[in-house]
Parts: C-alpha cells; sequence; structure tokens
C-alpha cells in the first residue's frame, strides 16, 4: 500500500516568493538558538552530571543526565500538539516565538540552579522541570519551523530551501561545541565542573530572548493567510487530523524513526562514546565533532537539492540503505580506535548518508498534509517517534554499556533505520502533486495500492 498526497479541488499558488531567502534566514535564526539552548545541555552534561547527581562514577552520572535528557523527550510529543494546534489557528510565527520563549525559560533555570551539595534533591528535580518546559518547546518548533520554511520556499526548490532547518539544528549544535572548545581552552578543568557549565545556559537565554523580539517581525507564511480565508467549519485539529489524514500520520512516524535514532546517535551521542568508550581526550572529541559537523552543514543544502531533481525517495532510501548497512561496522570502528583521524573520517562517513534524511526531514512530512493540519500533522507525530525512540537512544548506549552489552546498541539503531527504510518504501513520491502546492482543503486520501 502506497501513502500519497491528498488533493482535489485545488487552486495553484503563485510561484515567486522574491522575498524566500531573507525569509529563510529569518526563520532559521531563531532554530538555531533554540537548538543551541537544546544541545548546550547533550554537549555540557559530561561537566555538570556531578553537580546535580550524587558522586559516582563517570558513566553512572552521564546516565542520570541522560534520563533527564530523554525526560525532556517526553514532553515532545504534548509541545507537538499543543503548539501545533496554535500553529495552524493562530500562525507559524505566533508559534515559532512561543517556543523560543519557553526555551529561554528552561535555559535561565538550568544556569541559576544551585547544585545537589547545596539544595539536595531539589536540584535534579528543577533540572526535570527546565527540561520539560524545553521539551515542550522544541516539540513545537519542529513542525512550526518545518511547515514554515516549507510553505515559503520556492516550487521546485523546495527540498533546498528545506534542508536549512536542519542545516540551522546543526549550526546550533555548533555553536554549543565551539562555546564548550573555548571555554575548555580558557578554564581549566576544575572551573568546568565548578561554575564553568553554568555560561552557555546564560548565553543560550539571552539569545533566546533577542530572538524572541525578532520573530515577532517575520512574515507569516502566505499559505497560511489563505487558509485564514477558507469557509470550512473545520479549521483543523487533532479530530481532523487522524480522520482525515491517519496513513500520512504513520507514514510520518515511519520516516522519523529511524531518522531521529540516527541523528541524535551520530551527532550528539557519538561525542561521549569517543571520550567514554574509545579513551580519546574531551578537548580532541569537541573538536572532532565541531569539524564533522561544519562539514555536515554544506552535505544537507547538497541533499535536498538533489532531492528536487530525482525526488525525495531516493535520497531517502539513501540514508536508510546506508545506515542499516554502516551503522554496525562504523560504531564498532570508533570504539576500537584511539586514533583521532580515524575516528573524525567515521563520524563523517555516518553524517553522509544521515544527511539523506536531515535534509528532508521537513520536506518530506510537511507534503503530506494540507495546510489547515500541517504544522500538527509534521509536528505531533515527530514528537512521538523522537520522544520513543530518539530521547531513549543516549540512556539505551549507557545502559547497555554499563551491563557490558554495548555493541547491542548499534544494531538496536540499524533495526530503527530499517523501519524508515520500510516506511520509505511505502509513501508515494511527496513532490508529485504536494499539498504544498495548493491552497483549498483536500477532499479525500489519496492511497495506491
Amino acid at each position: 500500500m502506497m501513502v500519497g498526497i491528498p488533493g482535489a479541488k485545488e487552486l495553484p499558488l503563485p510561484h515567486k516568493n522574491p522575498g524566500v531567502v531573507a525569509n529563510v534566514v529569518r526563520g532559521c535564526l531563531g532554530n538555531l538558538v533554540e537548538w543551541y539552548d537544546w544541545f548546550v545541555y547533550a554537549s555540557f552534561s559530561i561537566y555538570f552530571a556531578a553537580s546535580f547527581f550524587p558522586e559516582g562514577n563517570l558513566t553512572a552520572q552521564l546516565l542520570s543526565t541522560a534520563v533527564v535528557f530523554a525526560v525532556g523527550f517526553l514532553m515532545r510529543p504534548l509541545g507537538g500538539w499543543l503548539l501545533g494546534l496554535y500553529a495552524d489557528k493562530f500562525g507559524r510565527r505566533s508559534a515559532l516565538t512561543l517556543s523560543v520563549t519557553l526555551m529561554s525559560f528552561g535555559s535561565l533555570t538550568i544556569a541559576l540552579t544551585p547544585g545537589y551539595a547545596s539544595i539536595g534533591i531539589l536540584a535534579p528535580v528543577i533540572l526535570v522541570v527546565a527540561r520539560l518546559a524545553q521539551g515542550l518547546s522544541v516539540g513545537g518548533e519542529f513542525g512550526s519551523s518545518a511547515t514554515y520554511l516549507s510553505e515559503i520556499a520556492t516550487p521546485g526548490r523546495r527540498g533546498f530551501y528545506s534542508s536549512f532547518q536542519y542545516v540551522s539544528i546543526t549550526v546550533g549544535q555548533l555553536a554549543a561545541l565551539l562555546v564548550m572548545i573555548v571555554m575548555q581552552s580558557l578554564l581549566t578543568e576544575a572551573q568546568m565542573y565548578a561554575w564553568g557549565w553554568r555560561i552557555p545556559f546564560v548565553l543560550g537565554a539571552i539569545a533566546g530572548l533577542v530572538v524572541r523580539y525578532l520573530r515577532r517581525s517575520m512574515m507569516e507564511s502566505e499559505h497560511f493567510q489563505r487558509s485564514l480565508a477558507d469557509s470550512s467549519p473545520s479549521r483543523g485539529g487533532l479530530r481532523v487530523l487522524l480522520r482525515s489524514h491517519r496513513r500520512q500520520v504513520f507514514a510520518v512516524l515511519g520516516l522519523a524513526i529511524g531518522g531521529t535514532v540516527a541523528f541524535y546517535t551520530f551527532t550528539s551521542y557519538l561525542q561521549k562514546y569517543m571520550v567514554n568508550t574509545a579513551g580519546i581526550p574531551k578537548p580532541t572529541a569537541s573538536l572532532i565533532g565541531f569539524a564533522a559537523l561544519f562539514l555536515f552543514i554544506f552535505m544537507q543544502p547538497v541533499a535536498g537539492a538533489l532531492s528536487d531533481r530525482w525526488g525525495r525517495r531516493p535520497v531517502m532510501f539513501g540514508f536508510s540503505v546506508g545506515g542499516m548497512l554502516l551503522t554496525v561496522p562504523i560504531m564498532t570502528l570508533v570504539g576500537k580506535t584511539g586514533n583521532p583521524w580515524i575516528a573524525f573520517l567515521l563520524m563523517i562517513t555516518a553524517l553522509v548518508f544521515l544527511s539523506g534524511y536531515t535534509a528532508l526531514s521537513a520536506i518530506i512530512k510537511a507534503e503530506m498534509f494540507p495546510t489547515n493540519v500541517r504544522a500538527l500533522g509534521v509536528g505531533l507525530p515527530h514528537a512521538l517517534a523522537t520522544a520513543i525512540f530518539g530521547g531513549l537512544s543516549e540512556p539505551i548506549a549507557l545502559a547497555l554499556k554499563q551491563a557490558g552489552h554495548e555493541s547491542v546498541f548499534f544494531w538496536w539503531v540499524t533495526g530503527c533505520i530499517a523501519l524508515t527504510f520500510v516506511a520509505t518504501l511505502v509513501v508515494r513520491e511527496p513532490s508529485r502533486g504536494s499539498a504544498l502546492e495548493v491552497t483549498a482543503l483536500p477532499a479525500r486520501d489519496s492511497v495506491a495500492g
């Protein structure tokens, strides 16, 4: 069964959008800062783990912070639902402004919370509350951002322009790593553990407030503005989504499972894996991650442009097939090498096939839904997949390491990517008859056997 694109009784949108570049830049700036805040937690957890949790070995403390990282993911479906509804009802711009405000609140809370030695159990409790706020924010950010970038992009180049969503996510991650590298060069190890880790959270909170102001002046999506004139009694919502677009929801779930697990494995956990398993020094692992992610930025627009020429499915197949074949060898070799150059080349290899997912993550999902449920349709199932699978990646990896079965995690990642491969098989090419090229609501779901 092939899951297709809704279509009927539709009017074409104009194929000119002279402000597309400026809108993409403004949309991505907020996305960049928000994901910087999110990744600061993952990047600096190796330093602040001891501040929020009782003394223990490094793996146990990292496992505790990873569990809290996963707790933040549990709020993402709620964020995808609430902010998705908000974006579909009140506009993409309003939802994006609200999401960055929540993220800034979480970062500032973490920065100002005393350690376990000062306030005991309240320290990890407050940490959890802050992560819940950030999880709500990120859950709503993805769907709203993916929808906004996909809607404002030029027809025929939507894959290219929407790929900048993950470009901005990657730049946010690079910014977190750059702050870490600079701080590691300026502060001693003791200073980093004592108070240095708080600085990036303060920077993120301040930047978020600046972006909140900038996002209020962003141009609203023309798709959303046109949808406001729709005379249908239903503006969308969860009931409409599940009644009329159930197959598309399951397709997004399947596509997101392998992609989000691979993304967090190869961009976030892999650097801890280099330190904790391969024995590569922390500063060196940070430099490897920074250099690899810098190159990753340029891979994604290329993959997005290729999807405009070849279609979304061939590029997504490149990710899923490459991931199934290479994940176990790459992770095994990284764990056994102490050579930074080999570790760098292996990380680059992983990111090459990962770009086939990240570049298309926004557009391939947005093309499946009409305007009135697009943010909700993209955001909610994606958030569910990341909460259940992506958020558990690092805790599973660390728990298996502690149990002495670390290699099982490599196969778990491979299995998740296989689910994305299956989803790609059953999805009809989204760029053909895309719902993004029409303004009216669909009369039916299109499913081919």
